[in-house]
């Protein structure tokens, strides 16, 4: 199977190994190949938002911090970022997070139910800039219409990335999808209320330009 990710060799540190091994059997959903029962999951009947790739989780975090009467399902492989978010879980006493530490691709498919979700979140995905590669992007068709079918009728799908080529193809991809439709002539405005990441502050360090897609379900 095509992988969009790879597993980088981050430095695992003690803070995140104990926050992974104390709060995962609460917070870390298990991969399984049935649909979820969300409100199981959360112990609440509140929406649900989906961030593909969470990275260090920081956004995450904020995002939940700032909405606790919304609930946000984090989907991330690499395992620092999964005890780095179950750490701020602890610090800022959050109980609207649940985490699967699996392919992304994956989990969407077999495992979040059609019309669910109240948005998916996609920040800074790996941009996989050589050529060769840019068949292991996360954001393109087929995926793009498992994504589209994930979504509530009205929701949204959201993503941001700082590498030009990648915007442009993926805001090609999501047009094409029948149940989307772009919420801007083109790419979004900036949204403010979403915090600066680590891989934005890195782009911008670099002088490229944020590139903001924003399509919403419409059937």
């Amino acid at each position: 199977m095509l992988k969009s990710y790879v597993l980088r060799t981050g430095r695992f540190t003690d803070a995140q190994k104990n926050a992974y091994n104390a709060l995962s059997e609460k917070y870390v959903l298990p991969f399984t190949e049935e649909k979820l029962d969300f409100s199981k999951a959360f112990g609440n009947a509140s929406t649900v938002t989906a961030e593909i790739g969470f990275g260090m989780g920081l956004a995450t975090a904020a995002i939940a911090e700032a909405n606790p009467h919304k609930n946000y399902l984090g989907i991330e492989v690499h395992r620092p970022g999964v005890g780095k978010i179950l750490w701020e879980i602890e610090k800022r006493s959050l109980f609207n997070i649940r985490i699967i530490e699996h392919d992304a691709v994956q989990v969407m498919e077999k495992m979040i139910p059609a019309g669910s979700l109240e948005a998916v979140h996609i920040f800074f995905p790996d941009p996989w800039p050589k050529k060769r590669h840019r068949k292991r992007r996360l954001v393109q068709r087929p995926f793009t219409e498992t994504l589209a079918q994930s979504l509530t009728p009205g929701g949204y799908l959201y993503m941001v990335t700082d590498w030009e080529d990648y915007a442009v193809h993926a805001l090609e991809e999501l047009s094409a999808c029948t149940h989307l439709r772009n919420s801007f002539e083109g790419f979004a405005p900036v949204q403010t209320w979403r915090p600066l990441t680590k891989f934005e502050k890195k782009g911008l360090a670099k002088d490229h330009a944020i590139r903001e897609i924003l399509f919403t379900r419409i059937m």
